[in-house]
């Protein structure tokens, strides 16, 4: 009798059952091979890659290329940050806690010598000594110098005056409106990313030096067109600029996490960003705002964070910004409104968000200012079980104010006391 192959494959599932084997015992290496995730050390003594620059941190995490992802993990000690650390996806990065701590060299800057035009790769400079290959740069001018017109990106190549760069231009930048070549840059970024994760480690912007960089470009610690990312145990200080951004994203996660000093925002979640998870957060002594959400920010979740002596506001929402819940927070001693409600048409108005729970007390620390504040006609938002109050210095006037370009929100249950001006006032009224 000849064996057929075919023969074989078709009685295979039953001399399986008859011998009382198990089938995955025979597939599960082929179908479902086990992924081991790769660890590579950065840093002092008995790590994979010695060093304490971003260009060593770098060096680990191509290490993990062949292998689709896995885990850098940092040593204690001072990393010295000259182009920011880039992720690609499927790579965490983590180190030993405050003791790990990525610091920003100090700033420089010069001058074009020649026009550097959009979609160009090469810039022409005064003073080309103070860069190296490797370094991450901004590039703008007098007038576009602020949110997407500014380009960043890092050098590949110094020759004579001339830098080239790793991306195209944005705009046009003129060297007669003092266009400007800085080597301000993000700390640590992703960009283009999926399933990426941020841990247990410090971040100093070193703020005193470096020039300012726009959070729709750049931040401490800045996420643009990422899914599914966690940001986790990071305590971030002193940038120049945003602390956290993230642009363009899915499903981010930012918990744990204490940002202070940075002269922009605390926490910038922003440009159509979808089902983001703010939680456990300290955002606190930045120069403006400790959270602003920016435009299209939508079906996420604010919870059990604190938001307290920022210059501006502790939150601060606008732009299409709907479908949001904000509960357990404590919001405290800000600058101006503990919430904010900035101007809109009612088109793009903040609708739908919800206050559950929140603590907002004793803010207009600087200028005075409302509990909540809403100078925008959104639809739909309630406020309830909060605690609205005043007890210190008179300067939280009242708890919730309705401008004229506002709506009426709905009340439930808050419990609100000691505001000099009223509980609920409205400019509507007068």
């Amino acid at each position: 009798m000849k064996f057929h192959m075919n023969y074989f494959f078709l009685m295979f599932p039953l001399i399986i059952a008859a011998t009382g084997f198990a089938a995955d015992k025979f597939t599960r290496p082929i179908v479902h091979p086990l992924k081991v995730d790769r660890v590579v050390t950065v840093g002092g003594e008995g790590a994979d890659i010695r060093g304490f620059t971003s260009a060593a941190i770098q060096k680990g995490i191509e290490a993990l290329i062949p292998y689709n992802g896995g885990t850098v993990k940092l040593t204690a000690g001072v990393f010295e940050i000259s182009a920011p650390v880039s992720l690609f996806s499927n790579v965490t990065l983590t180190g030993e806690g405050k003791e790990t701590v990525l610091h920003k060299i100090d700033g420089f800057k010069t001058s074009f010598i020649i026009d550097a035009d959009y979609g160009e790769l090469v810039l022409t400079v005064k003073d080309p000594s103070v860069f190296a290959p490797g370094m991450g740069i901004q590039i703008f001018d007098e007038k576009q110098n602020n949110g997407w017109a500014v380009t960043t990106a890092k050098i590949i190549d110094i020759q004579d005056n001339n830098l080239y760069i790793d991306t195209y231009l944005v705009r046009d930048y003129r060297a007669d409106q003092n266009g400007v070549i800085s080597n301000a840059c993000s700390i640590i970024s992703a960009v283009s990313a999926d399933n990426v994760h941020i841990s247990n480690l410090s971040v100093d912007g070193n703020k005193q030096t470096n020039d300012f960089l726009n959070g729709c470009r750049g931040g401490g610690i800045y996420l643009h067109k990422v899914k599914n990312a966690i940001v986790e145990n990071v305590l971030l200080k002193d940038f120049n600029g945003d602390g956290f951004s993230w642009q363009i994203t899915e499903d981010v996660t930012v918990r744990y996490n204490e940002v202070l000093g940075c002269s922009n925002y605390g926490l910038h979640p922003g440009t159509g960003s979808f089902r983001s998870l703010i939680e456990g957060n300290k955002s606190h002594d930045n120069r403006v705002n400790g959270l602003f959400v920016c435009w299209r920010v939508q079906n996420g979740v604010v919870k059990n964070n604190s938001f307290y002596n920022n210059g501006q506001y502790g939150i601060c929402t606008g732009h299409k910004d709907t479908d949001m819940l904000f509960e357990e927070n404590h919001i405290y001693e800000n600058g101006s409104d503990g919430v904010n409600f900035r101007s809109e048409r009612e088109s793009n108005a903040p609708h739908r968000n919800v206050f559950r729970n929140n603590v907002v007390e004793n803010n207009g620390a600087i200028n005075g200012g409302y509990g909540f504040s809403f100078n925008s006609p959104a639809k739909d938002v309630v406020l309830e079980y909060n605690i609205i109050r005043n007890t210190g210095k008179g300067t939280q006037k009242a708890g919730v104010c309705i401008y004229k370009n506002g709506l009426p929100v709905s009340l439930k249950e808050n419990n609100m006391s000691g505001h000099p001006d009223g509980d609920v006032v409205s400019e509507k009224d007068k």
